[in-house]
């Protein structure tokens, strides 16, 4: 059995020298080197971003999106949207496990389990795609995948139905992030709050916050309002259009009687929403760019250009403790739990 390097850069085609993330074709041979683990994949997660642009591009045709789907694995070896960069996240059950892991793993062959690295670095072979879940970014297939030896993962529990899990562990960096960026009085802009990390982080928010913080949920839909308001989760609301720049500083401002807010956290799915974050942020906050449709470019050089010193952080989906932070969320709120069951279980 060939011997892997433990961040999968032998699975690399081209460009040779780097990582499997950014390398645009990547070996989906599914025969495993000593330090990987096979999947027998069950259900992709497709980040929303990605999802949403495939979406557009199939205008809304199944067929087409299980095109678009299957040519990115046959071209790149890998899910990663050509548009966005970005991939999601699977469900399988664990085929074959490397003899070099022997003694380095706590699984065993059989064990279900999501994994919490990005479709855009994991070695996928789809056979069929059986069915498409267009309003909650699933996809069941037939096929596999490769875990390398530093990809981490999470077991699924037994007290939260596969696909509800898998929907949470999809965005679980957002509200464990949040746990940690959000100080007791903080003021806290979600934007594309209506969405499912945008809940989750509300959720964080509002508890790291206390009494003594406000909390704004930013949403497209006025729908989306209406749920944020039944659950308790923001002082604020406020709908709109998070592209529009001005509108989202102009209503922040109202609603923070000028002060705008120590904490903005984007969870928008579409593009060109960087300047709304940015602008609504108070000098030497924070923005959390959670959304992988963010181009970190028109971030850094458009706070530039308007002058805002402020702290960006890059929506890492990793943080430790990641998976638990964001499964315990629906152990302890019985309206998101039903409200997510409802929408992705």
């Amino acid at each position: 059995m060939k011997k892997g390097n433990p961040y999968g850069t032998h699975r690399v085609i081209e460009p040779k020298g780097v990582l499997p993330q950014p390398a645009l074709k990547i070996d989906n041979n599914m025969e495993i080197f000593d330090n990987e683990i096979l999947i027998n994949v069950q259900t992709l997660n497709v980040d929303s971003a990605s999802f949403t642009q495939i979406n557009d591009q199939a205008g809304g045709d199944v067929e087409k999106i299980k095109e678009i789907m299957k040519g990115i694995v046959a071209e790149r070896g890998k899910h990663q949207n050509p548009v966005t960069g970005s991939g999601g996240m699977l469900i399988g059950t664990i085929e074959q496990i490397g003899p070099a892991l022997e003694g380095k793993t706590d699984l065993k062959v059989g064990d279900k389990i999501a994994t919490m690295v990005s479709l855009s670095l994991t070695p996928l072979s789809i056979e069929e795609i059986l069915e498409v879940r267009k309003d909650i970014d699933q996809v069941d297939i037939k096929g596999k995948a490769i875990l390398f030896e530093s990809g981490i993962y999470a077991k699924l529990p037994d007290d939260i139905p596969e696909n509800l899990a898998l929907s949470v562990l999809d965005v679980a960096g957002a509200p464990a992030q949040t746990q940690k960026l959000v100080k007791e009085g903080d003021t806290v802009l979600v934007l594309g709050g209506g969405g499912k990390s945008g809940l989750l982080c509300l959720y964080e928010a509002k508890k790291k916050a206390g009494p003594a913080g406000k909390v704004i949920c930013w949403a497209h839909r006025e729908v989306s309002l209406k749920t944020v308001k039944e659950l308790g989760l923001a002082d604020v609301l406020l709908s709109g259009d998070a592209t529009n720049a001005i509108e989202v500083y102009d209503k922040v401002m109202e609603a923070t009687d000028g002060k705008l807010c120590d904490l903005v956290i984007s969870c928008v799915s579409r593009p060109n929403c960087e300047m709304s974050a940015i602008l609504a942020t108070k000098d030497e906050g924070t923005v959390y760019f959670f959304s992988m449709a963010t181009s970190f470019t028109k971030a850094a050089l458009g706070a530039e250009g308007v002058g805002k010193d402020i702290n960006m952080i890059v929506g890492n989906g990793y943080t430790k403790g990641h998976s638990e932070t964001a499964l315990q969320v629906m152990r302890e709120s019985e309206g998101l739990r039903e409200l997510f069951t409802k929408l992705y279980a």
